[in-house]
């Protein structure tokens, strides 16, 4: 027998009939109160998610209150986002630098010179500097997506970055 509604929202049959119930309502309060542009559709559906996330500790009698406060706050973010947005618009891009023609060719020579000096590194070396460096992974993740273990993760790196200070110090 299926428990009423004030007394667990997270029971499927239950929290769907609370959705047919006030989704309708909610997308209209969304789209009465901030417009189309936001998109009232997904921020509907994000609450509905957060409330499913938190379906254990919001009290039942609360949960048409917890939907539309999240669904307002979700909106309101999307406000200030957008506020920011057209603020960075706003701001005139810069065209001209501080850079002498000199300091510019010299930065373009220097990073020929380190892709060629990282291109030189063994396949498993490159491989884990450029997955520590440029996609900021840890040894442990490394690792893991490596299939190999933390030692031999900090071994390649250590050895691509002395191989890196020999190469560049010559340059």
């Amino acid at each position: 027998m299926s428990q009423p509604l004030q007394d667990n929202i997270c029971e499927n049959q239950l929290f769907e009939r609370f959705y047919k119930k006030h989704a309708k309502n909610l997308h209209d309060f969304l789209y009465y109160k901030f417009g189309e542009h936001l998109n009232p559709e997904d921020k509907t559906q994000e609450a509905f998610i957060k409330l499913w996330q938190n379906c254990a500790k919001v009290a039942p009698n609360k949960a048409k209150s917890f939907l539309f406060t999240t669904a307002n706050n979700l909106m309101l973010n999307a406000v200030a986002h957008q506020k920011v947005v057209l603020k960075h618009k706003r701001i005139p891009i810069k065209h001209s630098t501080n850079e002498t023609p000199e300091f510019l060719m010299q930065e373009k020579e220097y990073n020929q010179k380190l892709q060629k000096a990282i291109s030189n590194l063994t396949e498993a070396q490159r491989t884990a500097f450029l997955l520590n460096r440029i996609e900021g992974k840890r040894f442990k993740e490394i690792a893991e997506l490596l299939d190999i273990s933390t030692k031999a993760v900090e071994k390649r790196i250590y050895g691509a970055l002395k191989k890196l200070r020999q190469d560049i110090e010559g340059l």
